[in-house]
């Protein structure tokens, strides 16, 4: 079976973490991503670790080609992808790529079967469309650290890019839509979404229950405010679990299994809103119930009784995990180096496949001249382009170039 993207081909401007996460998902389905950096590299590259650990995770399976498209030529080489390409995606501050040439009126006119994918911070038309939009600002603006947090402590971000990488999947998902619509039509679009978007389309429960209320909702730490015991944190013996018993059937197999069957029918807990009312008293209870239990007791009982929970529990050790292990979520990544180690692949399989491989992250301009020549450029006209700075390439690069010799 052929990969879904096959002969598809995409041009990946982007930066950190929105763009080039949208382009990781074509990749992963196999289409031929070309990376195109500045001589120096995208920015982060110049971040230390921080910044290894995006590269690693967005850029798998690319190819790099550096351009200076301050300079008339790069942006010749760039149209010249262009006119070979099927998709393009930036995440520019909104009127930059207006300013290299590459806005979608431009792309549009010049080459119209071509999806043109762009993500910002605020949007693209309202009055802070000119602002810088990193992940933590669409966190803080937009209603997600206001929620998170203990209710007496101050307000926290989420421990990943939560609304980059939901704006990653947002953009992917229309250009795939977008492509589906030109095999039809012949006619390319222009994708466009934003953190601000993508940061209140995830919160559509709690945008509900404001506009039922009339209340924003409040960060309370672990739990739920309307349902108890609902994503409440039990101590254990070795570590803690979470757990879900609100509707009055899981909350009497949850007595049953801690033998307290006298707490169905107790006014305190005899349905949702008075378990809600007197959370701490129920609370109290679970931790005396399994508080000498292990975790894996613990889950296996409550899993027994058909009650929802789960182990909390680091990063460290699922890679063996049993059922991480069965998903073949993690894919075998080749480093430059001969390196080995494991990355998230694709959240989903089609036909019950998906790539299992993966090439690391490429070093800035590493495929240069291979791109150069497959779009016709002699070794002569590329030795000239280099020597000019007007394209950039790598130590691997430019030793396979002394090697072909």
């Amino acid at each position: 079976m052929s990969e879904p993207l096959a002969g598809i081909r995409v041009l990946d401007l982007g930066q950190y973490i929105a763009g080039p996460s949208a382009c990781q998902t074509l990749a992963d389905l196999g289409a031929d991503v070309l990376k195109v950096e500045s001589l120096r590299g995208e920015q982060a590259r110049s971040i230390g670790m921080f910044g290894d650990s995006m590269l690693q995770a967005y850029n798998r399976d690319k190819r790099s080609i550096a351009l200076d498209l301050r300079q008339e030529k790069a942006r010749e080489i760039l149209h010249r992808l262009l006119a070979e390409s099927d998709v393009l995606v930036q995440n520019f501050r909104t009127g930059s790529a207006e300013r290299l040439g590459i806005g979608p009126d431009e792309l549009t006119r010049r080459y119209p079967r071509l999806v043109h994918g762009s993500v910002t911070g605020f949007g693209a038309d309202g009055p802070s469309s000119s602002r810088p939009g990193l992940d933590i600002a669409a966190q803080a603006e937009f209603g997600l650290m206001h929620v998170t947090g203990e209710a007496d402590g101050d307000p926290q971000r989420l421990g990943l890019p939560v609304a980059d990488v939901t704006a990653a999947n947002a953009l992917a998902t229309g250009i795939l839509a977008a492509l589906y619509r030109r095999s039809t039509t012949g006619r390319g679009a222009h994708v466009q979404t934003s953190l601000l978007e993508a940061t209140l389309a995830m919160q559509a429960s709690n945008w509900g229950e404001y506009t039922l209320t009339g209340e924003a909702p409040k960060r309370k730490g672990n739990g739920q405010a309307h349902a108890a015991p609902a994503a409440d944190v039990v101590n254990l013996i070795d570590g803690q679990i979470v757990l879900s018993a609100y509707t009055d059937d899981k909350w009497s197999a949850l007595c049953r299994l801690i033998g307290r069957e006298d707490m169905i029918a107790d006014p305190r807990f005899v349905d949702n809103p008075a378990r809600v009312a007197h959370r701490a008293e129920l609370m109290s209870t679970l931790s005396e119930a399994f508080g000498t239990m292990t975790r894996d007791q613990a889950v296996d009982a409550l899993v027994s009784a058909g009650i929802v929970c789960g182990a909390i529990r680091s990063l460290h050790g699922l890679a063996e995990d049993k059922d991480v292990m069965a998903s073949g979520v993690l894919v075998d990544v080749r480093g430059q180096s001969g390196s080995a180690f494991t990355s998230p692949g694709l959240a989903f399989t089609v036909d019950g496949r998906r790539r299992t491989e993966s090439t690391a992250a490429p070093e800035t301009g590493q495929h240069t001249s291979d791109v150069l020549s497959e779009l016709g450029y002699t070794e002569t006209e590329v030795d000239q382009l280099l020597a000019d700075h007007i394209v950039g390439t790598s130590t691997a690069d430019r030793y396979a170039r002394k090697v072909s010799r």
